[in-house]
């Protein structure tokens, strides 16, 4: 499954046409690909724990883009959501991606959203497959 922020959309729109490209190549069929879309960054984590609980997928992938501004708003934010994401991790059996950009310019979001940085989509899906397969090993 795939939580994404609208928030900041004209970027995670790019980072989730990235990741579901990279699921596609990869063999995934579109029926088992879910997209979640929710308001912004700290609403991320809430939808990703209820995909993780729902014992429907393998992995759930969180997209976000968030943009340092000109208060401290920004750090609140980072940490709330890589928090959340990762306290998913150690509460569910399913793996949770923080593919979430944390950038200090527009500029070094776009560069991660399929330009000069690759796309963080695709990357945080490649985790997920990786990720995955490394667990069923165990």
């Amino acid at each position: 499954a795939i939580v994404v922020s609208r928030f900041n959309e004209f970027i995670t729109a790019k980072l989730l046409a990235g990741a579901i490209d990279c699921l596609r190549r990869n063999g995934a069929a579109d029926e088992q690909i879910s997209v979640a879309w929710v308001p912004g960054a700290c609403e991320i984590t809430q939808a990703a724990k209820k995909l993780a609980q729902s014992g429907k997928y393998v992995a759930v992938l969180c997209l976000g883009v968030v943009i340092r501004g000109q208060t401290c708003h920004y750090d609140y934010i980072c940490q709330q959501v890589s928090r959340g994401v990762g306290q998913i991790n150690y509460d569910s059996a399913v793996p949770a991606i923080f593919g979430v950009l944390t950038c200090e310019t527009l500029e070094q979001a776009v560069e991660r959203a399929g330009t000069k940085m690759g796309n963080a989509g695709a990357d945080s899906a490649l985790t997920a497959m990786e990720t995955v397969s490394v667990l069923e090993q165990i």
